[in-house]
C-alpha cells in the first residue's frame, strides 16, 4: 500500500503530543473529576485521535446511546475501541495481552477497559461481575467475540462465555459491523493481524489517505428474544457477517 512518509511524519508527531497529553490528563485531571465527566473526556479524546490518525467515522444505523446495552462488534484493529468509544464511551472488554502493547495499552486501560486473563479458569466469572456492576450504572460495554483481529473481510465463530452477563443483567445487545475503507475500497492492510507489528501498523496508517471506519450498529436483540447465551451469541455474529460481507 503506498505511504506519503511525510504526511505519516507530521501525524506521528501530532498524535505523540496528543497520547502524551491523554496520558497527563488521566494523572493530574482525572482524580478530580466525576465518572461521568471522566467518560466524557475519553469519548472527547478519542474523537481526537481518530482525526489525528486521519481516520474518518462514518456511523450508520442508530446507536444505543442511553442506558446499559452490550456493543458486540467484530475486531479488526487497536482503532476499533477509539471507534467505538467516539460515538459512546465504553467499558471494553479485552485479553489482558493488550495491557502489555507499548502505549496502546496505556490508552486502552485508560479508555476504561475490562482486562481478562484467559489463561485464569476463573476470568469469565470475574469479567462477568465487572460487566454486570457497568451494567448496573447504566453503561455500554463493548465485546470482541471473535478473540483475536481479523483482516475484516469476513468475522471469526464467536466465544459465548461473556454474553452471559447480558443475559442474566436482562440488558440488549447491540451487534456493531465495523468495516476498513480507503478511498471507498476495503483496506485489509489497515487490519491489525497476524504478526504484523505496531510499528508497521502505524506505518500503513498514519501514512494513507481516504481512511474510512464505516460502524454499523444493527438493531438491537432484546434480553427476552435470546434469554440464553449461546442463541445469543448466534444471533449477533449472523447479523455483524452479513454486514461485515455486504449480505
Amino acid at each position: 500500500m503506498p505511504v506519503a512518509p511525510f504526511l505519516f511524519l507530521l501525524r506521528f508527531v501530532c498524535v505523540s503530543v496528543w497520547v502524551l497529553l491523554g496520558l497527563a490528563t488521566e494523572l493530574v485531571v482525572f482524580p478530580a473529576l466525576s465518572r461521568r465527566r471522566r467518560r466524557q473526556v475519553v469519548g472527547a479524546w478519542s474523537r481526537g485521535l481518530l482525526w489525528l490518525c486521519g481516520v474518518r467515522v462514518r456511523r450508520l444505523g442508530e446507536p444505543v446511546k442511553r442506558g446499559a446495552v452490550l456493543w458486540v462488534a467484530n475486531h479488526v484493529s487497536w482503532v476499533d475501541i477509539f471507534v467505538l468509544n467516539g460515538v459512546r464511551t465504553t467499558s471494553f472488554v479485552a485479553k489482558s495481552d493488550i495491557r502489555r502493547w507499548p502505549v496502546i495499552g496505556l490508552l486502552v486501560a485508560w479508555a476504561g477497559t475490562l482486562f481478562i486473563d484467559r489463561r485464569s479458569r476463573h476470568a469469565v466469572r470475574t469479567a462477568g461481575r465487572q460487566m454486570r456492576a457497568c451494567f448496573e450504572r447504566g453503561e455500554a460495554v463493548g465485546l470482541f467475540p471473535e478473540g483475536t483481529t481479523t483482516d475484516g473481510a469476513d468475522v471469526l465463530p464467536f466465544h459465548a462465555g461473556l454474553f452471559d452477563a447480558a443475559v442474566r443483567a436482562g440488558v440488549p445487545t447491540q451487534p456493531v459491523a465495523l468495516r476498513f475503507l480507503k478511498r471507498g475500497r476495503r483496506a485489509p492492510e489497515l487490519a491489525f493481524v497476524g504478526e504484523q507489528t505496531l510499528v508497521a501498523n502505524l506505518w500503513f496508517l498514519l501514512g494513507a489517505r481516504g481512511v474510512t471506519v464505516e460502524c454499523v450498529f444493527l438493531a438491537p436483540i432484546p434480553p427476552q428474544d435470546a434469554p440464553v447465551r449461546g442463541e445469543l451469541a448466534r444471533r449477533a455474529h449472523a447479523a455483524i457477517r452479513a454486514a461485515v460481507r455486504g449480505e
